[in-house]
């Protein structure tokens, strides 16, 4: 039988002291013990390099001692995430149990370095909403092995218990909601930083326009970054086609406020001339003008739910993988209307 890697051994890989390794491991870097950057990232890849599982680590996960949660979300500029972690951090505090919070900046080197930092702290459980989740079918798998609660918001990965969202029946209310206002040519603003995103929503896009029977296809999906001003320059250039789309649904109200304001500044009158409906409900959309129809998402609710699954799997292990499906409901503001008679 292979001997299991001790912290000795982790530290003669890594050049340092044992008592390095032990500060490093339990998590007192921050600020109690002056331990270099360059350090900290030997011992840690030397851990990783010998599959070394701190014991500390691993009985609290097994006891839930720590009473923290590991929350990791891909883009704190968007108020939408910030809706999940107040759910979150509600559902963990009402239990006694702290949110340790990470944000990924939608950037993957990043969200790779935080899904193997957040595997290695002393946390009772993980929620990832990952941007990137093919990347990390390893680390999730490990994490499994190790027995450490980890809950997948807004997708499924295999194996995993996951928290599903109601973007996919969203997207099929929003666009029969907009065929029933008359509207005929409809483009979508797809502003994702991974294609898998908002892969649902382009895809059942595609599907009522086919059913529908309706003159539009590629020429009105415009794909586009994450930021306001890509949703205002890809908001721009739809209307800028001819003919020009009657409505737009957009995959997030941040890029729909940055479309109504591209609309303004081109002439147009929302709702008269163009309509625009999107996703998520913030708590702005109600306050721009005009107010956004919206796809509302519960997002506190869905990370209060995460939340639970972790505390469920904490208390039987044995679970098989559990769901929970967030519905979603539409929203009707003053930013749709019927389509003009001449276009």
């Amino acid at each position: 039988m292979r001997k299991q890697p001790t912290q000795e051994d982790v530290a003669r890989l890594a050049g340092v002291s044992r008592a390095t390794v032990s500060y490093i491991v339990n998590g007192l870097t921050d600020g109690r013990v002056a331990i270099t950057e360059e350090t900290q990232q030997r011992v840690l890849d030397a851990i990783e390099k010998l599959g070394y599982e701190p014991h500390a680590m691993a009985r609290s996960l097994r006891l839930g001692t720590t009473h923290t949660i590991g929350l990791l979300l891909p883009d704190m500029r968007n108020p939408h995430y910030w809706q999940i972690a107040c759910g979150a951090e509600q559902q963990a505090q009402d239990a006694g149990y702290d949110l340790l919070l990470v944000n990924t900046s939608l950037d993957p080197d990043k969200e790779i370095h935080a899904v193997n930092a957040l595997s290695r702290r002393r946390i009772d459980g993980l929620v990832l909403l990952l941007t990137f989740p093919e990347r990390h079918t390893q680390e999730i798998e490990r994490l499994a092995d190790k027995r450490v609660p980890v809950v997948a918001l807004g997708g499924r990965i295999p194996g995993v218990d996951c928290v599903d969202n109601g973007y996919r029946d969203g997207a099929v209310h929003v666009m029969e909601y907009l065929i029933q206002l008359g509207h005929r040519r409809i483009g979508l603003i797809h502003g994702v930083a991974s294609e898998m995103l908002g892969q649902e929503r382009r895809l059942i896009y595609r599907r009522v326009v086919q059913t529908a029977g309706l003159p539009v296809g590629a020429d009105y999906i415009e794909p586009c970054g994450t930021t306001p001003e890509a949703g205002y320059l890809a908001a721009q250039r739809l209307l800028s086609r001819s003919p020009r789309p009657t409505a737009l649904m957009v995959i997030n109200d941040l890029l729909a406020i940055a479309a109504v304001r591209a609309a303004a500044e081109m002439g147009l009158r929302v709702p008269e001339d163009l309509s625009i409906a999107s996703f998520d409900d913030i708590e702005l959309a109600s306050y721009v003008t005009p107010p956004l129809t919206t796809v509302r998402v519960n997002a506190e609710e869905m990370g209060r739910a995460a939340v639970r699954l972790v505390f469920a799997r904490l208390q039987d292990p044995a679970l098989p993988p559990q769901q929970i499906y967030i519905p979603s409901e539409l929203i009707v503001r003053a930013s749709t209307g019927p389509a003009p008679v001449q276009t």
